[in-house]
């Protein structure tokens, strides 16, 4: 309930939703999506982290993994999907990255397997977020009637 109105403000910049949804989020929108995310961990176990600075506990962001049922072409296969935003202010400042790499090593200490995530091709910026976590090109998928690249990570065993 704390992180509430912080979400609602990132959620509602159309800077942020720009290569996500093109459309910023009401508060009810919003609501729905906090919802969403405590629904995700009592029904798979896993979900999103809300992700806040060490020093001031500022907001930056979520970070995490949810299955969407997503109308998508391929399927996702029921692959957990990582998904990633952050408020304006803490856009390329690497909180994407470590927040990312911290949800993925929680996932493969669970010994999943393979994740996805799906990205607009002119989002070059969380491309390279993906890149660096591990992800690779797996191909391109139909979503929304727009093509969006698709991407996988294997579990890092070492």
């Amino acid at each position: 309930m704390t992180d509430f109105h912080d979400l609602h403000t990132m959620w509602s910049d159309p800077d942020v939703v720009r290569h996500i949804s093109c459309v910023p989020s009401s508060e009810q929108e919003c609501w729905f999506r906090l919802l969403r995310y405590r629904g995700l961990w009592d029904l798979l176990g896993y979900g999103y982290w809300c992700v806040r600075t060490k020093a001031d506990g500022r907001y930056v962001g979520d970070v995490g993994f949810a299955d969407w049922k997503r109308d998508i072409e391929p399927s996702l296969d029921a692959a957990p999907e990582a998904g990633w935003v952050l408020a304006r202010w803490a856009h390329g400042k690497g909180f994407a990255t470590e927040a990312l790499q911290a949800a993925l090593a929680w996932m493969d200490g669970r010994g999943v397997d393979r994740t996805v995530c799906i990205i607009a091709p002119e989002h070059a910026t969380s491309c390279r977020v993906a890149e660096k976590c591990g992800y690779f090109l797996k191909g391109s998928a139909c979503f929304r009637a727009e093509q969006t690249l698709l991407l996988q990570r294997k579990r890092d065993d070492r």
